[in-house]
């Protein structure tokens, strides 16, 4: 049960003790998305002071992308815009946070429980691994390039669009679970309403970008489940950079014009009783930075 999230600035969310056991340290956590069934998780972390953690096995596939600051994992040190992560069963190393680092954190697949040890669990895939990128190092691939572009499934739907550049940071070939960077170039625009089959969320690491939930700025981030409508694209001037990830293999099916009536007939309410309201549409939760949307039906 994921809810549906779209628009929210992280700085409207209140803070909450990291779900982070073990630890030794102070941390505290932002809820961007959250499901109360299985502790599924989107967060913002942020060390308020020098962390460390022992070896151990998270519950769930966790992902950590450093936003500010340093992470150590083992003999490897993380910093801006470095990845790591650990599929359920997969040894995660020791782990130390200087204060201030930000990073943002996801569960997938189980909740925020970790045991501490030294081995790889029974249930590890045989081909899974700990896995470290360095985005910084890495290239930009335009969506269309033949073996680096987007993992999407152009052969249901959807074609690539030009001026759309990834840079992919796990994909599972298996189920199509993916997670990458994705960069558009300064006043790209895509028009139609899009729907796909998996889920979609995204975090805004830089620019800004216009469609029809709102404006996205650095901090804003939306959780939109398989089968939303969404749209009318157009980055801005200085282009845009977004975290993203989807939960199996994302596809475009497109809609033109696209609106969402209301019928019925009124009982008590509309022009004939005076300080009556009408019903709203149904709405994703957005925080209070991001006001109202503009066009409620256009979805």
């Amino acid at each position: 049960m994921r809810p549906h999230v779209e628009l929210i600035d992280e700085k409207d969310l209140i803070w909450h003790i990291a779900e982070l056991p073990h630890g030794s340290g102070e941390a505290r956590q932002r809820n961007l998305n959250y499901c109360e069934e299985k502790g599924e998780a989107s967060l913002l972390v942020e060390f308020t002071s020098d962390w460390s953690r022992p070896a151990g096995l998270h519950a769930a596939q966790t992902e950590w992308y450093v936003l500010a600051g340093e992470i150590g994992v083992g003999d490897e040190v993380l910093r801006k815009d470095d990845y790591l992560m650990a599929p359920q069963g997969v040894l995660m190393p020791a782990v130390r946070a200087k204060a201030g680092t930000r990073i943002l954190l996801f569960r997938e697949y189980a909740d925020w429980a970790f045991t501490p040890g030294d081995a790889h669990g029974a249930h590890r895939h045989a081909a899974h691994e700990l896995v470290i990128k360095r985005a910084s190092q890495m290239d930009w691939y335009d969506v269309t390039h033949p073996t680096h572009g987007s993992p999407m499934d152009f052969s249901r739907g959807g074609t690539p669009v030009p001026g759309l550049f990834i840079k992919l940071l796990h994909h599972d070939k298996v189920t199509g679970f993916y997670t990458r960077l994705i960069h558009a170039k300064a006043n790209w625009k895509e028009h139609p309403l899009a729907h796909h089959p998996c889920y979609e969320e995204a975090f805004t690491l830089e620019g800004s970008f216009e469609y029809n939930f709102g404006t996205m700025y650095p901090g804003t981030y939306f959780f939109r489940p398989a089968g939303v409508r969404h749209g009318d694209f157009v980055a801005g001037e200085e282009g845009t950079t977004w975290l993203l990830r989807c939960d199996g293999r994302l596809v475009d099916w497109y809609t033109d014009n696209a609106s969402v009536q209301m019928h019925g007939t009124p009982v008590n309410w509309g022009p004939d009783f005076p300080g009556s309201e009408p019903p709203v549409l149904l709405q994703a939760t957005r925080s209070r930075s991001v006001g109202p949307m503009k066009d409620p039906a256009y979805v």
